[in-house]
């Protein structure tokens, strides 16, 4: 039975800002009326000229009818005073990012409204349990976190603090589902979700940049094209502001006491203190200037196919490349054992397990050791990285390249870093994801609601766990951590668990 309230419930949002315009617009898309307020006069007739011309583009494009933009936009009333909000049963709050401002306005709301009024704040790292502090009905206070642009991102987080009366939070839950949202239950702890779990997709790629590994194209490429991932990290950074992504990783760093696993990077902090901001700058990792061309992701030139490789063991998850090869007319031999890997020409062809090709070589006594990297659809993906082992020979590399090359993937060699591009990202999403759930902010099924509708991940990281398995996941933090001695890949416990036990995350 659903707690949604319902349409002839007032709604009320303070601050008009694009965020708050935008949670407005949802409400009376709904088909609440909805009161808008902000201390701005302007900031109103902006807010309310925004959502207009946003429905006009709708119109234009057919999504909704003149009829249905004329009746949202009567649904939505600016308000001159706060006072004005007295008959509101949800009052959603989207103003300035500072504790003290917020607990000011919900604590002025509460002498204002109904005591059965819901206080919602649309905070991105701020605690509910300390927002709601100062308050007489600490209970009624949730967090409803949308993500911009709030009318078309799907995702809403629920953030009930420690005093946050549980049916507050099922309500809120239920009215954004009502809303056409994809909600989910979370703790108040910092990050919430996403902003927690998003961390090592921009961390891991900071790091193999600084390393050398790959320039910011080639990394951004390889987690698009192999990864399926809508933006690599750099042209993401960039678009949020690179200001704005290092603070919130500050932010997450020092909410934890310095946890080693949200280490922000001094690549970004040197972007950040010399104003190269990404595009509201004009320039970040990329240059947006109007003469600027965007480089290239490094790619290596075409290498001659086999005729015919050996396959040991299974290749699990990269088992799809195999019908690829012998669509292309090389001949496949398979002999079952252990160590899955692929023999073509001098080389040794192994997905990465998180140690380095040196390493591995080292490991296996295989000279001609390259890896491959993880895909999230071998069958269709575009570009795929390579790794040479130091021992490797010029012969080895080629061969592997041309084998790859005769699947249909572009190739971009990246140094000997351990977990190479997407494996390493992927585990890491995957373990923040595990250790999310072992604290108990959610559970694994809002974890992959959260990073598919929030920041739109071609899968959730726990069933992406689960498609290449926990054993593995487990086997590159252990080894990442051995090859970088740093506390930052810990395997979860969680994680641990579930491989001993020979369980999956989402069942």
């Amino acid at each position: 039975m659903t707690t949604a309230l319902d349409k002839s419930a007032t709604i009320a949002v303070v601050g008009a800002g694009s965020m708050g315009a935008g949670i407005a617009q949802i409400a009376a898309t709904a088909g609440h009326t909805t009161l808008l307020f902000d201390m701005n006069p302007e900031a109103l007739s902006r807010a309310v000229e925004g959502i207009a011309k946003g429905l006009e583009r709708q119109l234009s494009r057919g999504k909704i009818t003149a009829e249905a933009k004329a009746e949202i936009l009567d649904r939505i009333r600016p308000v001159a005073t706060l006072e004005a909000l007295a008959d509101a049963r949800l009052v959603v709050e989207a103003i300035i990012e500072e504790l003290s401002v917020k607990q000011a306005l919900f604590a002025g709301l509460e002498k204002i409204c109904a005591p059965d009024t819901i206080l919602a704040s649309n905070t991105s790292s701020l605690s509910i349990s300390a927002i709601a502090a100062p308050l007489a009905r600490p209970g009624n206070l949730v967090g409803m976190h949308f993500f911009n642009p709030a009318p078309v991102m799907k995702l809403v987080e629920v953030i009930s603090g420690l005093t946050t009366d549980s049916q507050v939070a099922q309500c809120v839950f239920d009215t954004a589902a009502a809303w056409n949202k994809r909600p989910v239950h979370a703790g108040s702890t910092p990050g919430f979700i996403v902003n927690r779990v998003a961390r090592p997709f921009y961390a891991e790629a900071l790091r193999l940049l600084e390393e050398g590994a790959a320039d910011s194209a080639t990394i951004d490429a390889l987690l698009r094209e192999s990864g399926g991932f809508r933006m690599g990290p750099f042209e993401l950074m960039d678009l949020i502001g690179q200001d704005v992504n290092y603070a919130v990783t500050c932010s997450v760093f020092d909410a934890f006491y310095q946890d080693k696993r949200f280490l922000p990077s001094l690549r970004q902090k040197a972007l950040v203190d010399g104003g190269l901001l990404g595009r509201k700058s004009g320039r970040g990792f990329y240059d947006y200037g109007a003469s600027a061309e965007k480089p290239l992701p490094r790619s290596v030139a075409q290498k001659k196919s086999p005729a015919a490789v050996r396959i040991v063991g299974s290749l699990g998850v990269a088992e799809p490349l195999v019908p690829l090869w012998q669509q292309a007319g090389i001949g496949v031999s398979r002999s079952w054992g252990e160590e899955s890997i692929v023999r073509s020409g001098e080389a040794v062809i192994a997905l990465s397990d998180g140690r380095s090709a040196t390493q591995r070589s080292a490991d296996t006594g295989e000279a001609n050791t390259v890896l491959f990297d993880l895909a999230f659809d071998y069958a269709g993906a575009g570009r795929i990285a390579l790794a040479a082992a130091d021992q490797a020979s010029a012969k080895a590399l080629d061969d592997a390249t041309g084998l790859f090359q005769t699947a249909g993937k572009t190739v971009s060699l990246i140094d000997d870093a351990p977990g190479l591009v997407v494996m390493r990202t992927v585990c890491m999403l995957a373990n923040e994801g595990a250790d999310a759930v072992l604290q108990q902010v959610c559970d694994a099924a809002a974890v992959d609601t959260a990073m598919q509708n929030g920041v739109n991940y071609p899968l959730g990281p726990l069933a992406w766990a689960d498609r290449i398995t926990p054993a593995l996941v487990l086997k590159v933090l252990t080894n990442l951590q051995q090859a970088y001695g740093l506390d930052r890949y810990r395997p979860s416990q969680l994680l641990r668990r579930k491989v001993a036990a020979g369980k999956e995350f989402i069942s």
